[in-house]
């Protein structure tokens, strides 16, 4: 596997405008937003700009939420050929992760080399992998363990013009799901998984990233195709782990697969600094 650290510098819908002291100031579609940023320990370059953001989501005494201007509920924005629903949820995120794009390319370029390929996205969040999956010609099971995040997704489809048959959209804990499909004999051509490090299943399943990621692995061993062009991708962003600690546990399972790893990086509009975003490692079968 080989090391590469993947940059984000944004696109027509996104920008990281500036950071610095421990925040962020962004824009998604129409608005400007500032959030918490505890990688960002250098000082803002660009200080009189963040006067003008419509919204900025700051924790008191521990608990967080949004102080907003004239900010709507919800607006969209777009990646590509993809669409969004932008909200400011209580968790500081706007339903889209930025650094994910040099993902979303390289899954729909590699998608185009497959013939109907049948996807798995678990820990699937708002569906922009899935959307940009069935774009480039899959089948997707789209699992994720909110009702309110896949009804979400399924309006991110439904607005990107994805017709109803093209992802089947799945409330239920990813990691009991694939050992379901290893009994069943499922096989998928491709699999993309960004769990959290700490979860809730569907029915309260305690998701723990140390325990359980190993277990989800050694299943999703099983159902991936071992054909040629099968890929695997696996996003992160667990406090405390490297991209090698990822690549290692993956090797666990792949030894033999070919690919990269690394971080995913944003960079800051007009300045060569950038923000660690989070980890991944993808593969295909050669």
């Amino acid at each position: 596997m080989k090391r590469n650290d993947l940059i984000v510098k944004g696109w027509q819908d996104y920008e990281l405008i500036d950071s610095g002291d421990n925040r962020k100031l962004e824009r998604f579609g129409d608005f400007t937003l500032i959030r918490p940023e505890t990688q960002a320990i250098w000082a803002p370059k660009r200080p009189h700009l963040w006067k003008e953001a419509n919204a900025e989501f700051r924790f008191i005494e521990g608990k967080g939420s949004w102080k907003k201007g004239e900010t709507p509920e919800a607006w969209q924005m777009s990646w590509d050929d993809v669409q969004c629903i932008v909200r400011l949820t209580s968790f500081k995120h706007t339903g889209i992760f930025p650094e994910q794009a040099v993902n979303w390319r390289w899954l729909g370029e590699h998608l185009d080399t497959i013939t109907q390929p049948k996807v798995l996205n678990l820990f699937g969040y708002t569906g922009v992998a899935s959307i940009v999956a069935v774009q480039h010609g899959a089948n997707v099971t789209h699992i994720d363990a909110s009702k309110q995040t896949n009804l979400w997704a399924e309006e991110n489809a439904r607005i990107s013009g994805i017709p109803e048959r093209g992802v089947r959209y799945l409330f239920d804990d990813s990691l009991k799901f694939v050992e379901r499909e290893v009994r069943r004999g499922a096989v998928y051509d491709g699999v993309i998984l960004d769990p959290p490090a700490f979860g809730r299943g569907a029915k309260g399943e305690v998701w723990k990233i140390e325990e359980d990621l190993p277990r989800l692995l050694a299943a999703l061993k099983k159902i991936l195709s071992p054909k040629a062009h099968a890929f695997f991708l696996l996003n992160g962003y667990a406090a405390g782990y490297s991209p090698q600690s990822f690549l290692q546990v993956v090797q666990d399972f792949f030894p033999k697969v070919k690919g990269e790893f690394g971080e995913l990086q944003i960079g800051e509009q007009d300045s060569e600094r950038c923000i660690p975003a989070g980890i991944y490692v993808r593969f295909t079968r050669s």
